[in-house]
């Protein structure tokens, strides 16, 4: 889907606000007709930067290039761009009809074009027959379409979206989750998407750009990011982790050993930023399991234990089940709920494993606070 020629390219992009460094050096390319998703937590940067690119701010230095041209001078109403908020800002006077098709009249667009536009984008967001609709005879997830059209009918280079389905409930959120990644491969324009919400970036982004406190902690596919995160804020942004820090014993091409509270940890070299000294290593809740024995297993595994089961929570999906193991802290253990969970009742005595392929070792290492979490 992506093309080899970038469609947003920014250079060393900075901007503060007073004191504040709201972005520092901020680098990325996103590809044409890209899905691309600026995930963080609130004052992360991430709104900022994409006023940046709309140009309702501007940056203290570095380079935006839109297929090509800079465009970091230009004032928002010449930038090839359009943004779909979280409030939709729908004209509450207007008709569906009139509300997509006032871009289209300022720009003095022949009636008769506007018509033909109006209806196609109207058929592409499954509004076709609403024109004559006014925004409060709509649901809240047509509105959000109606947004969405009035963005896209004058077909922009590249489409912002700050925390669009942020004021939907959660089952039209996911509906519309769907809806929109369709619709993008639909109009195959380059989408640049915005939000917290970890779920809504892995299930519609291409690529998605983690970002703490004014840069970007990592940056990748979805799946990438998720199965192999580099830093602590990652692995603990996308998910939950298990977290240990030890000490590294000795690494071959292969893997790397750390020790653990007496221990011996395997992470594959491969998966591991750091090979030597100090490392803090994880592992997901749903790649551990554990045993009510102490099972004999192999090289290929790691085992701890055996610790105390502290906590038990259905969730409907997964029996999720807290493990408190004597040098290692709460581990955390997801079950899939397949009717099949281990028996077993608060305060028995466990052990804890998980395939060493499936760990991975952290560039950093947690603090206090993300230690307890861990």
């Amino acid at each position: 889907m992506t093309q080899d020629s970038p469609a947003l390219v920014l250079s060393n992009v900075s901007k503060s606000f007073g004191p504040v460094m709201a972005l520092d050096h901020i680098s990325l390319e996103i590809g044409a007709n890209e899905f691309f998703t600026l995930l963080g937590p609130s004052g992360c940067g991430k709104t900022t930067l994409l006023r940046l690119i709309a140009g309702f701010e501007l940056a203290n230095s570095g380079q935006i290039c839109l297929f090509g041209k800079d465009i970091a001078g230009l004032p928002a109403n010449k930038r090839p761009v359009n943004t779909v908020f979280q409030q939709y800002a729908l004209f509450p006077h207007m008709s569906v009809g009139e509300n997509v098709a006032f871009a289209l009249r300022r720009l003095r667009r022949s009636e008769s074009d506007i018509k033909k536009r109006v209806g196609e984008i109207l058929e592409t967001v499954d509004l076709a027959g609403y024109q004559s609709r006014f925004p409060h005879q709509l649901s809240g997830g047509q509105q959000q379409r109606v947004a969405l059209a009035r963005a896209l009918v004058n077909r922009p280079s590249l489409l912002l979206l700050d925390e669009p389905l942020g004021a939907l409930d959660l089952k039209l959120r996911r509906e519309m989750q769907i809806e929109l990644k369709a619709i993008q491969i639909e109009v195959g324009l380059t989408f640049l998407h915005v939000t917290h919400d970890q779920e809504e970036a892995m299930d519609m982004a291409d690529t998605v750009a983690v970002m703490n406190k004014g840069h970007i902690e990592q940056m990748g596919s979805p799946e990438k990011l998720y199965d192999r995160p580099k830093t602590v804020f990652v692995s603990k942004f996308l998910g939950q982790s298990n977290l240990f820090i030890g000490q590294a014993q000795s690494h071959n091409e292969a893997t790397v050993s750390i020790e653990v509270a007496g221990a011996k940890i395997s992470v594959p070299k491969a998966r591991a930023e750091k090979h030597t000294g100090t490392i803090a290593v994880g592992v997901r809740p749903e790649k551990a399991t554990f045993h009510e024995d102490k099972p004999d297993l192999d090289s290929n595994h790691n085992l701890v234990g055996p610790g105390e089961i502290i906590d038990i929570r259905f969730t409907g999906v997964s029996n999720q089940y807290l493990i408190d193991v004597p040098g290692f802290g709460d581990i955390t253990v997801f079950a899939q709920n397949v009717g099949k969970s281990p028996v077993v009742e608060l305060g028995a005595q466990v052990w804890v494993s998980w395939k060493v392929e499936h760990a991975f070792g952290l560039s950093d290492l947690p603090l206090k606070a993300d230690n307890d979490e861990a």
